[in-house]
């Protein structure tokens, strides 16, 4: 029965990316009544979904991005040995059900996962542009919904936005007097989680002495840096290094 199992040997070598896609969650959002075209209540039920994928899942990444209904998370070092099938399998239905949860839906959602192979070096550009695509998607969001508001029906808004530059986007919305270079950051820029360790110093009643410990925590960050800029590939280089 286990050599009929065709794919159970697998394999992926760290580092990696997951990234976990929201499953038919236009149609998602119409039955939750989310806000257009963006919504602080779901934005902060995926940031918490993030969270707990690296604190409570047993997966434990490294870090995760979200935007939209898109999470990326970061493995400097894979569980279950690698195995692709059960890394996809576990980080997906976690996700959905933590999602769920955290909604307070009536139904199931679903996630799909893929693993995408990295470098320490090409982690900071999979960063880099994913963050772009968040930016692509903000400024479509915006415009897609405006043209909606103004009459257009869903196939017009798509055809008129088919193919326009971010800056022709951008021209758009401002000429109809919103910049979208000031829209909230999260929308803009997705919202970032990553562990962080800090060194305290406690008494130990057994050894009675004072001793060194390294305390992990987790940070959530609703306004990252651009990661393109000097400042923002500084910040990814503190947390993606080198095995």
């Amino acid at each position: 029965m286990k050599r009929r199992e065709i794919f159970s040997n697998l394999l992926s070598v760290p580092p990696v990316f997951v990234r976990l896609d929201g499953r038919g969650f236009h149609r998602v959002a119409e039955e939750w009544g989310l806000m257009r075209p963006f919504d602080d209540r779901f934005a902060r039920a995926m940031a918490r979904v993030s969270e707990q994928l690296i604190t409570s899942s047993g997966l434990s990444p490294d870090l995760a991005f979200t935007f939209s209904d898109e999470i990326n998370l970061y493995f400097s070092h894979v569980p279950y040995s690698g195995r692709v099938e059960k890394i996809d399998s576990i980080t997906a239905s976690y996700a959905a059900s933590a999602l769920t949860i955290e909604m307070s839906s009536p139904f199931p959602v679903a996630f799909d996962a893929r693993i995408i192979q990295v470098s320490p070096h090409y982690a900071l550009q999979y960063l880099i542009d994913r963050q772009a695509e968040a930016w692509r998607n903000h400024s479509n969001s915006y415009c897609y919904q405006t043209l909606v508001g103004e009459g257009k029906d869903s196939h017009e808004a798509a055809q008129l936005l088919k193919g326009l530059s971010s800056s022709e986007l951008h021209e758009m919305m401002f000429s109809r007097g919103l910049n979208l270079a000031k829209t909230p950051a999260w929308q803009r820029r997705g919202i970032f989680v990553y562990k962080t360790a800090k060194e305290i110093e406690g008494f130990n009643p057994v050894e009675k002495k004072m001793v060194k410990t390294i305390r992990t925590s987790v940070k959530c960050i609703s306004e990252p840096p651009v990661f393109s800029s000097p400042e923002g590939r500084l910040f990814l280089s503190g947390l993606i290094r080198e095995l």
